[in-house]
């Protein structure tokens, strides 16, 4: 049995929102943290309603042959195909739709559509000032397994180009309906169960030892993700797989959900090298799972 802790029991300081990661409309701050599987933290004040998911959300082949609109189509490529796209850049078999799913523009499932809006943003991981570019080197490095893409790359600028044109309508500041994946309630989980989970509900697309397959990528091992990444952390996890899987009919429950993401997590895979150096001034979330430079001071 694995006990997540009841610090992370609330998905959101207040009552009856349970949507994770949300990043609010802010009055008198400029900038809001996204807690990666919590909620938004905004100063001094913040309002509760997000902004609506669009109505259709827009396809990239849609823009015209003109310079944005080969640079957005450009952005959309790399994002899909990422490792043959930017070998250099990528240290294992995943790419960014690997969990930002349907071109990033499917809600509850880690979307794009409106990330715009929430940066510039602080990031107690680093404690920094985070624009669009530092969070999607995020991914690069702990998800991907790879390295930094240079901000004023013409990858990474296809890249934001894509991102920004998902994000069109949406106001800056405002956290949006369907963002992120709903935070699961439940704390406990048991890998026992979990493994019973993985076998009923994931062998058929990931591979009975996670190595993945053609219809879906490996989940632990040299392929996966780092535990540095989001997905590393079994609330995050168990968020995505709730909303999202089995891809073609999802049907777990919240602690179903919980118990296979612990399952999965408590597998081997790369050690994410500069964990020791997150969360520097504490805080740390109670499922990471590695020591952080301040320690876990919400455990």
């Amino acid at each position: 049995m694995l006990a997540l802790g009841s610090a992370c029991a609330a998905p959101s300081d207040r009552e009856g929102d349970r949507r994770a990661p949300l990043i609010e409309r802010t009055t008198g701050a400029q900038f809001v943290e996204d807690t990666g599987a919590g909620v938004a933290v905004a100063s001094p004040t913040s309002a509760r309603e997000p902004f609506p998911w669009p109505t259709a959300v827009p396809l990239a082949d849609t823009l015209p042959g003109d310079v944005h609109g080969a640079r957005v189509r450009r952005g959309r490529a790399i994002l899909s195909a990422t490792r043959d796209s930017l070998p250099a850049y990528v240290g294992n078999q995943l790419r960014c739709m690997s969990c930002h799913l349907e071109d990033g523009r499917r809600a509850d499932a880690l979307p794009w559509v409106g990330v715009m809006a929430r940066f510039p943003q602080y990031r107690s991981r680093n404690a920094l000032i985070n624009r669009i570019e530092d969070r999607v080197n995020d991914c690069f490095v702990r998800s991907l397994s790879g390295r930094a893409l240079p901000h004023d790359s013409e990858s990474m600028r296809d890249i934001v180009a894509y991102m920004q044109f998902l994000s069109r309508g949406v106001p800056q500041g405002f956290r949006i309906a369907g963002q992120g994946a709903p935070a699961v309630r439940v704390t406990q989980a048991d890998t026992t169960l979990g493994a019973a989970v993985y076998e009923r509900s994931c062998v058929r697309c990931h591979g009975a030892a996670g190595e993945g397959t053609t219809l879906a990528p490996p989940l632990w091992g040299d392929g996966s993700y780092s535990n540095g990444a989001g997905m590393g952390r079994p609330r995050t996890a168990a968020a995505f797989i709730r909303a999202n899987m089995p891809y073609d009919a999802p049907t777990l429950s919240e602690q179903e959900a919980l118990n296979v993401a612990a399952y999965i997590n408590a597998q081997p895979r790369r050690a994410y090298s500069l964990g020791q150096l997150d969360w520097p001034f504490g805080g740390a979330p109670v499922d990471v799972p590695y020591i952080t430079a301040g320690g876990a001071s919400r455990r």
